[in-house]
């Protein structure tokens, strides 16, 4: 792994953006529901209520979107490049709970609840952040040249 580079504006930008429509998927569940059809199935029994409202994604993918929108501001100020081979061993590695939970469920084996999904499914969405980044930091065309003063 080799140190931190400086990352760009639109690291930030990509940052914030997480942040964002993870909150707006709390706060405007009910705006954000037409949107949420486009990369979810919403089964109203796979979702969280909030406030009276079904969350526009399923818990899986909130927890994806959540475990993502906790990475992001870390990665923003710590990631670094990492070799292809150990970014596929992290994904691999954090994605092994939501295929367990998502494979055990579809065979019919166990019953998971929408907290199982959920928290199955934050390593996934935290990692996936995470390389993002971690690939932005390697990038030559995301380093901000450095300006003598």
């Amino acid at each position: 792994m080799q140190r931190p580079s400086r990352l760009s504006p639109w690291s930030a930008i990509l940052s914030l953006g997480i942040v964002l429509w993870t909150a707006a998927l709390f706060v405007w569940p009910g705006w954000l529901f037409p949107v949420g059809a486009f990369i979810c199935h919403q089964r109203p029994e796979r979702s969280f209520v909030f406030h009276g409202h079904q969350l526009p994604v399923c818990a899986r993918c909130t927890g994806l979107y959540v475990g993502a929108a906790l990475a992001a501001p870390l990665a923003l100020a710590c990631a670094a490049a990492l070799t292809s081979r150990r970014s596929r061993l992290i994904l691999g590695a954090a994605a092994v709970p939501t295929l367990v939970t998502w494979t055990l469920e579809f065979a019919g084996v166990v019953p998971f609840s929408n907290v199982s999904r959920f928290v199955a499914a934050l390593p996934l969405g935290f990692a996936a952040a995470w390389l993002v980044f971690s690939a932005v930091a390697g990038s030559p065309a995301s380093r901000i040249p450095h300006r003598p003063h």
